[in-house]
């Protein structure tokens, strides 16, 4: 059975702590676009998403079954896939013939998480599930 299709009457609350997690994620955003870290660092380390991730794993229980299960999942696959992948450009930059090719993907990754931030936030807004 989807996620979308056992209705609880109940998700004012967990609905409002994803709305939480989106904007702490978006704040990440932010701060990589207006800092000196990248969107993708500020993502992974900056306190704001560190946070909505441990918000996330904390939270998820109560929407296990629901369609904002989807939401929970969402946000947490993108902390963990935007980590993934800094860690394979870190390696990249280590070589010389790396350097201009990570740091290309480090902006796509960026990206990427706001993308994937503007989509999820969009979809919670709508009161639908977010696939991957």
């Amino acid at each position: 059975m989807g996620n979308e299709l056992i209705p609880h009457a109940d998700l004012d609350g967990p609905r409002a702590w994803c709305h939480v997690i989106y904007g702490l994620h978006a704040l990440a955003v932010v701060v990589g676009v207006s800092g000196a870290a990248s969107i993708a660092g500020a993502f992974v380390f900056g306190v704001p998403s560190l946070l909505a991730v441990v918000l996330n794993w904390i939270k998820r229980g109560e929407v296990a079954g629901t369609w904002l299960d989807s939401h929970y999942r969402w946000q947490i696959r993108t902390f963990w896939f935007t980590l993934l992948w800094l860690l394979v450009y870190g390696l990249l930059i280590v070589t010389i013939i790396g350097i201009p090719v990570a740091w290309l993907l480090i902006v796509v990754l960026g990206i990427w998480v706001a993308y994937r931030v503007i989509r999820g936030w969009l979809a919670l807004a709508d009161q639908r599930p977010i696939g991957d």
